[in-house]
């Protein structure tokens, strides 16, 4: 089983916020207590630190998913809901944070470093919160809102300011094992070293870490071997030391061609996130200072191949050492070499001025409108998308039960001009909206709805504009009831004009009176009643 991770795939989620409470004060002598529904509590966040304690990305190998707490609900009596505690994971030192797409999200260095992987959702609003002069006593409250999830990549990249990099079996473990606390595990066969060793060399007054690559072959760079998953760890170095073994067994290797391999290998490896320089800029691995270690000169034939090749390569402008990690012949001057490439390298931070981070201010667009509207289409039928950060969350924060709740919420879409929006990407009554991306809130826009539900009474947690609203006529049903009136008007008027010219209209008083109350009466001639004809 492995013991040592340097790159995860994490999957994080804030916590859910809370739901806001709906209550009344009700307590003896005082009968118009109001509301006083307390407030949902805040969903805790997952936060990435770095500890010194930690040195692998193990845990999160075997549990991946992490999920920060959930805010407690609101109480009555103006009592908020419980905030949910922030989740810690701790990193080691070096953590790079990356998206799925690969981009950097933060660089964790340094003890006490955090990152905020996940936030928590926001708790729900209690009536208490949501009553005003115009709604005094809401019968809703708003729901809390899930909190944020997302999959990002760990990698870790060791601390160190100096890289051992060769073949395998060319003596990198031994020489940290030589000069350092380090033990790591060393043998006579190839790819020993899965994992990359750390340790700590003090040569005069400078202590400084060292780090080996395991596995840098040929092709390394291109994913073979074991060196394309650990020369992240060569990244954050001051200064490589080649390490060649003057004692290869292999008819067809020498340390000039191993030499040439391992330097066509880190030449091709893109650094992301490499060591920066005093001026800040990044500094690719094959320009950076380089020794080189002769190893195993006390094998047979070893010191005659170092003396061999040593010329060659100090007419190539490298600074060559002799060593042996067995006898430890040679390791006190290159100690001392490589403590004087690390002071030059923290004199150079240290004299390079302070850059202050700037602080970046974006400001609102005074007219910028919170939400876009898009324009799509969907069984050939018009549908239209509203997208928008506030949108999105009040939809999420309305309880769909209660018609009050999406009274209000109508009222927050119909203040933010999304109604007015609809109109002029050319929506028309009957049409559908989607509020969000794919899995959003789907509604019949009919905006016959007038605003203002505060200023309609009715018992609390209903909403007068919603009642019956299957029955509810739509605009168009309205033009005809209206259009039937006029006609039935018109109707009226011309058969009382028809009425009028058959001269119907002389008909006496007293006739009709009498007619309605049931009385014969003889009629005259011309239908007038006797003694009372009509005028």
């Amino acid at each position: 089983m492995a013991s040592f991770v340097d790159r995860v795939v994490l999957h994080v989620s804030g916590g859910t916020g809370g739901h806001g409470c709906v209550s009344v004060k009700r307590e003896k002598f005082k009968p118009l207590g109001g509301p006083d529904g307390g407030k949902g509590g805040d969903g805790g966040n997952v936060i990435l630190r770095v500890s010194a304690q930690t040195t692998t990305l193990l845990d999160y190998h075997h549990a991946p998913h992490r999920h920060g707490t959930n805010g407690g609900p609101g109480m009555g009596d103006w009592r908020d809901g419980r905030i949910g505690e922030t989740l810690i994971l701790d990193v080691p030192d070096g953590t790079v944070v990356k998206d799925k797409a690969g981009n950097v999200l933060a660089d964790l260095v340094g003890v006490g470093s955090e990152f905020v992987a996940a936030a928590g959702g926001q708790g729900g609003l209690g009536n208490a919160a949501l009553s005003s002069l115009k709604r005094k006593a809401p019968g809703f409250a708003l729901l809390g809102v899930e909190g944020s999830e997302r999959d990002i990549v760990l990698e870790l990249k060791s601390i160190a300011d100096i890289a051992l990099v060769g073949f395998p079996s060319a003596g990198k473990s031994s020489l940290i094992a030589a000069m350092s606390a380090a033990r790591p595990k060393i043998a006579d066969y190839p790819f020993t070293t899965l994992v990359p060793n750390l340790g700590v060399v003090q040569s005069g007054d400078v202590r400084f870490t060292i780090a080996d690559v395991p596995g840098l072959i040929e092709g390394a760079s291109e994913g073979k071997g074991l060196g394309h998953n650990f020369l992240r760890h060569v990244e954050r170095c001051a200064a490589l030391v080649h390490v060649l073994d003057c004692a290869a067994l292999e008819a067809d290797r020498d340390p000039i061609s191993d030499l040439a391999v391992i330097e066509r290998e880190l030449d091709r490896y893109a650094v992301d996130m490499s060591f920066a320089g005093a001026d800040g800029d990044v500094v690719p691995l094959n320009e950076r200072p380089k020794l080189v270690a002769l190893n195993k000169v006390d094998a047979p034939d070893g010191r005659d191949m170092a003396e061999f090749v040593k010329g060659d390569l100090e007419a190539r402008g490298y600074r060559v050492f002799e060593v042996s990690a067995a006898s430890h012949e040679g390791l006190r001057q290159l100690g001392f070499a490589m403590a004087e490439i690390v002071q030059q390298a923290r004199d150079a931070i240290a004299a390079a001025p302070v850059k202050a981070t700037p602080v970046i201010l974006r400001p609102r667009a005074v007219n910028a409108t919170p939400f876009t509207i898009r324009r799509e289409e969907k069984n050939l039928e018009p549908l239209f998308r509203v997208l928008g950060e506030k949108p999105e969350r009040w939809v999420k924060q309305t309880d769909f039960q209660n018609e009050e709740a999406i009274g209000y919420l109508a009222d927050r879409l119909a203040k933010a001009g999304v109604e007015a929006g609809l109109f002029k990407a050319g929506a028309t009554p009957g049409d559908t909206v989607i509020i969000g991306e794919e899995g959003g809130m789907v509604f019949d826009w009919e905006p016959t709805m007038m605003g203002g539900a505060e200023h309609l009474a009715g018992p609390r947690g209903e909403d007068l504009r919603l009642t019956d609203i299957g029955d509810r006529p739509t605009r168009a049903q309205k033009r005809e009831e209206q259009q039937e009136r006029r006609d039935a008007k018109a109707a009226a008027r011309a058969e009382l004009e028809s009425e009028r010219k058959a001269g119907i209209w002389t008909e006496s008083t007293n006739r009709q009176h009498a007619r309605n109350l049931g009385i014969k009466e003889d009629l005259d001639a011309d239908g007038g009643a006797a003694g009372n004809d009509g005028l």
